[in-house]
């Protein structure tokens, strides 16, 4: 992998503030939905914030494997990264990633029991740029 390919790869990371996060459902099938992308801790770990309630949570606690996408359509570049989720629902965490503007949201604030964050690990990206797909891990990131 060049260094150009994993710079790129960083930058839709980073300049990602939309996320297409997906779960797989009860019966198996894929499920994908554009998520804000709150955090990143690095290249492998991802956070979003979402309802506790909400289906996507639900799928992740049968099932933690996912899939975390970012894009650039204007130049037609893409990362895959395919990994597990974790469901963190103590208030320590909540208040890192707490935002004023999430009170909409979640009116109870940062205790809100119907707020969460959505920790993503990732194992593997796959990027697409030029025509030309390469698959590695992240560690070589």
């Amino acid at each position: 992998m060049s260094k150009n390919s994993k710079a790129e790869i960083r930058k839709l990371r980073k300049s990602g503030r939309f996320a297409y996060v997906g779960s797989v459902d009860e019966k198996g099938f894929p499920q994908i939905k554009c998520m804000f992308a709150i955090k990143d801790e690095d290249v492998q770990v991802h956070y979003f914030s979402t309802n506790t309630s909400s289906r996507r949570v639900k799928q992740f606690r049968e099932n933690p494997k996912a899939s975390v996408y970012y894009c650039n359509k204007m130049f037609v570049k893409g990362a895959l990264f395919t990994g597990t989720m974790e469901i963190m629902e103590d208030n320590k965490t909540k208040a890192l990633f707490w935002n004023k503007n999430d009170k909409k949201y979640y009116p109870l604030g940062v205790t809100d029991p119907d707020y969460c964050i959505l920790k993503f690990t990732a194992e593997s990206v796959r990027y697409f740029h030029g025509g030309l797909n390469t698959t590695f891990s992240v560690d070589e990131l």
